[in-house]
C-alpha cells in the first residue's frame, strides 16, 4: 500500500442514525491546488479498491493530468483505510459496523474538501464502478458546484439484478464455517476463494472467455487463470470490510436522501453538469440499458458505450484501448 493521508472528521451521524464517534477518510492527492481553487478533480474508489487502483487514468498528458489539476482520491468508507469494520473500535467493529451509504460518503468528502482546502467548486468528479456511483451522487447533491461528471461502468441506482448478483457474492463469503457470523478468529479464506471464483464469471464477458484472453495475460490455461488470478484476489482484504462495501453498493440510490426523498426523476434531473456516462457493452453488472434509462432523465448527459469484451473491467484501466476511450471522454469534459 502506497502512502496516504488521513483526515479525522470527529463524530459523524450516518443515514442509518448511528454515529461514528471518530470517523476518518483516507485520501491521496496528485498535483497542486491553484490560487482560485477551481482546478479540482474528485476521483473516488471502487469496490475492494483503494487509491492505489486509480493511477491508470492519472498522469502527465492524460485528461487527469496532475500538472494541470489537483486530483483528490478519497477512499470509500468500508474499504479498510477510511473508517471500516476492520479499523473501528468496539462496539462498532467487525459485523457491528453501521450501514454506510454513498450519501454518507459524499457528504463526508465534501466536508473534507471545504475544511482542508477551502474548496467549493469541483471541475470534474468521475469514477469507475462504486466510484462512479459516488460521482452521480456528487453531481446530484451539489449541482451548483460540480462543473462536469462522468461515471464509467457504474449506476446511479443499483438495479435489482445487480442486487441479486451481490447476494450471491455475500453468501459465498459467509458460508465459510470460519466466518462465525463475522466474529472470526482468522479471515474466512475458503469463503474468499469461493467469492473470487464466483466473481470471475461476472467481472469479464462470455466473449472474453471464449477468446481465451487469459492467455494474453500470461496464464497457461483457464484453471491457471482462476487459480492464480482469482482464488486469492481477496486475501489481502477483510471479510467484514467487503460485506460493508457490498451493503453500500446494494443500497445505492441517488434519491435516497433528505434532498430528494426518493424522487429519482428529481435527483437525476438535478444533474445539470455536462455528463458522459460510459457503460461497457459486455458489463454484466451495469448493462448499457440501465444507464440509458438514467441518462434519459438527465438534461445534459450523453451515453457513450465502451465497445469492449472486457466486461466490467472496461472501465478499470486493464486494457489500453478501453482506458484511452475513457480518457478521451474525460478530456472532452475538461476542455
Amino acid at each position: 500500500m502506497s502512502a496516504y493521508h488521513t483526515w479525522n472528521a470527529g463524530p459523524v451521524v450516518l443515514q442509518s442514525g448511528l454515529t461514528l464517534p471518530d470517523a476518518t477518510l483516507a485520501y491521496v492527492t496528485h498535483g497542486t491546488l491553484n490560487a482560485a481553487r477551481d482546478n479540482v478533480i474528485v476521483y473516488p474508489t471502487r469496490y475492494a479498491g483503494t487509491h492505489d487502483d486509480q493511477p491508470p487514468l492519472i498522469g502527465p498528458g492524460m485528461a487527469l493530468d496532475p500538472e494541470r489539476y489537483f486530483i483528490i482520491v478519497p477512499n470509500t468508507l468500508g474499504n479498510g483505510l477510511s473508517s471500516s469494520p476492520s479499523n473501528t473500535h468496539p462496539p462498532l467493529w467487525g459485523p457491528d459496523f453501521p450501514m454506510v451509504t454513498h450519501y454518507d460518503n459524499v457528504m463526508l468528502q465534501e466536508r473534507m474538501l471545504r475544511e482542508l482546502w477551502g474548496i467549493e467548486e469541483i471541475r470534474l468528479v468521475c469514477g469507475w464502478s462504486m466510484g462512479g456511483q459516488q460521482s452521480y451522487h456528487w453531481a446530484a447533491l451539489f449541482p451548483d458546484r460540480v462543473r462536469a461528471m462522468s461515471c464509467f461502468c457504474g449506476q446511479a441506482i443499483t438495479a435489482p439484478h445487480t442486487h441479486v448478483f451481490l447476494e450471491g457474492m455475500k453468501h459465498a463469503l459467509t458460508a465459510d464455517a470460519a466466518f462465525r457470523g463475522g466474529y472470526y478468529k482468522e479471515q474466512p479464506w475458503r469463503g474468499f476463494t469461493a467469492q473470487g471464483r464466483a466473481w470471475a464469471g461476472w467481472a469479464l464477458s462470455q466473449e472474453w472467455y471464449r477468446r481465451e484472453c487469459w492467455r494474453e495475460l500470461g496464464f497457461s490455461s483457464l484453471e491457471d487463470y482462476l487459480k492464480r488470478a482469482w482464488d486469492g484476489a481477496y486475501f489481502p482484504r477483510d471479510a467484514n470490510d467487503m460485506l460493508s462495501l457490498i451493503a453500500t453498493w446494494q443500497a445505492c440510490d441517488i434519491s435516497a436522501n433528505p434532498l430528494y426523498n426518493g424522487d429519482r426523476d428529481a435527483a437525476l434531473g438535478a444533474i445539470t453538469a455536462p455528463s458522459i456516462i460510459m457503460p461497457g457493452r459486455t458489463d454484466l453488472y451495469f448493462p448499457p440499458e440501465d444507464n440509458a434509462a438514467e441518462v434519459a432523465r438527465m438534461p445534459n448527459a450523453e451515453l457513450r458505450v465502451i465497445d469492449s469484451i472486457w466486461g466490467h473491467y472496461a472501465g478499470g484501466g486493464r486494457f489500453a484501448p478501453d482506458t484511452a476511450f475513457v480518457d478521451a471522454a474525460l478530456r472532452e469534459l475538461l476542455a
